[in-house]
C-alpha cells in the first residue's frame, strides 16, 4: 500500500488551517473575503428558487394525491425502484359500486338504468383524472424533481467548493499577514543583534506566503467563475419550468373539460330532474320557495319510462284536461315527497284523481286521494283512459 505520509501531512494541515480560518471568522477575529454583489444575489436567487420548488412540487403531489399513505407507498416503491400496483381511484370506486347497484336493481328500472349510466360516467371521470395524473407527474413533477436532484445539487456542490477556496484564500493572507509582521520585527532585531538569520527566514517565509497568496486567489477566482456560470444558469431552469406550467395547465384544461364534457353527455341521457327534489330532503321550506316548478325529469333514453313520459307531457292529455276543467285519473309514475303543506305524497303506480284549478301553474295539477288533497306535479303523472 503506497502511503504518503507527506500528502497526508500536507491535508491535514491544509484542514486545520481552514478550520482555524473559520472559528476565527465566526468569533470576529479574523478577515472575510465577501463575494461580489452580482454572486450573492445569484445564490440568493438559487437558493429560493430550491425552496420553492420543493414547496410546488410538494403541493402538486398533494393534489394528484391528498392520501398521504398512498404517496407514502408510492414512495417507497419508486425507492425500491419497483413498479406501484394499479389500484382504482374513488371516481372509479364509486362508479363502479354505482354499476353494481344498479345490475342489483335491475337495468330495465328507471333507478337501476339511472345508476348504470351515471357509474358509467364515473368511471370514465376516473380514467380522465388517472391520465391527468400521469401527465402532470411526467410533463411537471419530474423537471422539478430533476432540476433538486440535479442541477441543485451540482450547484450545492461547487457553492461548498467555492467557500472552501475563500477559506484557503483568507487563510493564506492571514498567514501572509503575520509572516511579514514577523519579518518587521525580525528587521528591528537587527540594529541590536548581529544575528541576521532570522531576517533572512522570515524574508523567505513572506516570500511562500506571497506565492500561496497567489495561487489561492487564482483558485478563488477561478471557482467564483465557475460558480457563477452555474447560478446564472438558473434563469434557463426558470424559463423550462415555465414551460412545464404550461403542460399543467394544459393537462388541467384537458381533465376539466373532459369531465364537464362526461357531465353534460349523462345530463342529456337522464335529463333534468325536477327541482323539487332537492327540497325533498329539507326539514322546513321558506314561504318563498314553497313553489316549486318541475321540469322533464328523464329523458326518452330510459326505454321503460319513454312511453309513459310521451303521454304525460303529451299537449292532447294535460290540455285537454285544463280546458275542460273537469277530472281524470292519473298513475303515479314515481314517489314524491310533497315539499309543503299545499303539495300531496305520492306513491309510485298508485292511481290518484287530478283536475285543473284555475291560476295554478300548467307544471301542476291538483290531486285528490279519499279525503287527501294538494298539488301535484304532472312529470310524476300519467293520464289514464
Amino acid at each position: 500500500m503506497d502511503f504518503n505520509v507527506k500528502r497526508l501531512a500536507a491535508d491535514a494541515g491544509t484542514f486545520l488551517s481552514r478550520a482555524v480560518q473559520f472559528t476565527e471568522e465566526k468569533l470576529g477575529q479574523a478577515e472575510k473575503t465577501e463575494l461580489d454583489a452580482h454572486l450573492e444575489n445569484l445564490l440568493v436567487r438559487a437558493e429560493n428558487t430550491k425552496q420553492w420548488t420543493e414547496r410546488i412540487m410538494r403541493q402538486t403531489e398533494v393534489l394528484l394525491q391528498p392520501n398521504p399513505n398512498v404517496r407514502l407507498e408510492e414512495f417507497v416503491y419508486e425507492k425500491l425502484e419497483k413498479k406501484v400496483p394499479t389500484r382504482m381511484n374513488n371516481h372509479e370506486l364509486l362508479g363502479q359500486s354505482m354499476i353494481d347497484s344498479g345490475n342489483e336493481f335491475g337495468p330495465g328500472t328507471a333507478y337501476g338504468n339511472a345508476l348504470i349510466k351515471c357509474g358509467e360516467t364515473e368511471k370514465q371521470i376516473g380514467g380522465a383524472e388517472r391520465e391527468f395524473i400521469q401527465s402532470s407527474a411526467i410533463n411537471f413533477l419530474t423537471p422539478f424533481r430533476n432540476f433538486l436532484d440535479g442541477d441543485f445539487k451540482t450547484i450545492l456542490k461547487e457553492r461548498k467548493l467555492l467557500q472552501v477556496k475563500r477559506l484557503d484564500l483568507d487563510a493564506a493572507k492571514t498567514r501572509l499577514k503575520k509572516a511579514r509582521m514577523a519579518d518587521a520585527r525580525a528587521v528591528v532585531s537587527t540594529y541590536t543583534d548581529t544575528c541576521s538569520d532570522s531576517v533572512t527566514y522570515w524574508t523567505q517565509e513572506v516570500t511562500k506566503a506571497e506565492q500561496e497568496l497567489r495561487m489561492t486567489q487564482s483558485e478563488f477566482d477561478r471557482q467564483a467563475e465557475i460558480t457563477r456560470l452555474l447560478l446564472e444558469g438558473v434563469s434557463s431552469t426558470h424559463a423550462h419550468h415555465l414551460r412545464c406550467l404550461n403542460d399543467l395547465v394544459e393537462a388541467q384544461t384537458t381533465y376539466y373539460a373532459q369531465c364537464y364534457q362526461y357531465m353534460v353527455d349523462l345530463q342529456k341521457q337522464l335529463g333534468s330532474f325536477p327541482s323539487s327534489f332537492s327540497n325533498n330532503n329539507r326539514s322546513s321550506v321558506s314561504d318563498a320557495a314553497s313553489i316549486s316548478v318541475p321540469t322533464i325529469p328523464v329523458s326518452a333514453s330510459l326505454p321503460n319510462m319513454s312511453a309513459g313520459l310521451g303521454s304525460a307531457t303529451a299537449s292532447g292529455g294535460f290540455n285537454e284536461l285544463r280546458s275542460s276543467n273537469s277530472s281524470r285519473k292519473a298513475r303515479v309514475l314515481y314517489d314524491y315527497d310533497a315539499a309543503s303543506s299545499s303539495e300531496l305524497s305520492l306513491l309510485a303506480d298508485e292511481v290518484i284523481t287530478v283536475s285543473n284549478v284555475p291560476g295554478m301553474d300548467s307544471d301542476w295539477l291538483m290531486g285528490e286521494r279519499g279525503n287527501q288533497k294538494g298539488k301535484v306535479p304532472i312529470t310524476y303523472l300519467e293520464l289514464l283512459n
